[in-house]
């Protein structure tokens, strides 16, 4: 648990569950509330967290794939592709991230 502190591909690891589910979030409770019943608040609040969430794994997924020296057509666009889309960065961790980090790890 703790290499996930202290390794670039753990902190990318971490980054896209919470991007991912800050975009969830987003999506599926605070935009439906808004248009539904204007409630606002929860927008207001996460939108700012998760433009931040989304910059720092972008960062860090162009980081980590200059660090482990990915390929940008095989790996890195993939990774990058996945904070575009619902659901994708948990795919993208699951398929890239853990088994390079099980890699380096051990």
């Amino acid at each position: 648990m703790l290499t996930f502190f202290t390794t670039n591909i753990g902190r990318l690891r971490l980054l896209a569950l919470a991007e991912g589910l800050s975009l969830l979030v987003l999506v599926f409770i605070s935009v439906p509330l808004k248009h539904l019943y204007g409630i606002t608040a929860i927008s207001k609040f996460l939108g700012p967290v998760h433009g931040i969430l989304f910059l720092l794994f972008v960062l860090n997924t162009i980081g980590v794939g200059i660090e482990y020296e990915w390929k940008f057509r095989r790996t890195t666009w993939k990774v990058l592709l996945a904070c575009l889309i619902p659901f994708g960065t948990f795919y993208i961790d699951n398929r890239i991230l853990k088994p390079i980090h099980k890699t380096f790890v051990g």
